[in-house]
């Protein structure tokens, strides 16, 4: 049966779950390092044939994992204003990745991803987000820069931080680029 023909909450769901969860269980079980196909398969109740035809190998496994765990689990909260709503969303967004599970998390996701498209995954999770905080302060009138301007001047940088330079990084970083895209000034 090829991907396409798969339905939705069959066989191949149930399967991606209890592999998803084996990997997540292992991993703070044993540590990452220590993971492999045959004991991330024995957990799952697959055989390790089943992960490498569906994920390639090891490290596809690894970035598919990362991808479920960056995806945010809540909408972006509403405090009534564009500045004080992307600021909770950025503070929010650069406490969970740069945390050293968020930064492993990032690892893995671009490791495994040969044609990119994790990466894609990860950048559309944060875009919805702005783009609701953003469609929210239209609807209440407020002018708002565009999402790709957001990801541009808040997002870029905070992930090339988070990266490669990730000392001195808080909530005082975010609530800056913040201001800035917004055209506020202040200390």
């Amino acid at each position: 049966m090829s991907r396409q023909m798969v339905r939705p909450g069959g066989r191949s769901a149930r399967v991606q779950a209890s592999v998803h969860a084996a990997v997540r269980e292992l991993a703070s079980e044993v540590g990452r390092d220590a993971l492999t196909v045959p004991l991330i398969a024995q957990r799952a109740g697959v055989t390790p044939s089943t992960i490498y035809r569906r994920w390639g190998d090891l490290q596809e496994l690894l970035s598919d994992v990362a991808v479920e765990r960056l995806r945010p689990d809540t909408a972006p909260g509403d405090h009534g204003a564009l500045s004080s709503d992307l600021t909770a969303w950025a503070e929010q967004f650069l406490d969970e990745m740069a945390s050293p599970a968020g930064r492993a998390y990032i690892r893995d996701a671009l490791l495994g991803d040969p044609d990119g498209s994790n990466a894609g995954q990860c950048s559309a999770y944060a875009a919805d987000q702005i783009d609701l905080i953003l469609t929210r302060a239209a609807e209440r009138g407020e002018k708002t820069p565009e999402v790709e301007t957001v990801i541009d001047r808040v997002v870029a940088p905070m992930m090339y931080r988070i990266l490669f330079r990730p000392d001195g990084l808080g909530a005082t970083y975010a609530r800056r680029l913040v201001a800035e895209v917004l055209g506020q000034t202040g200390p």
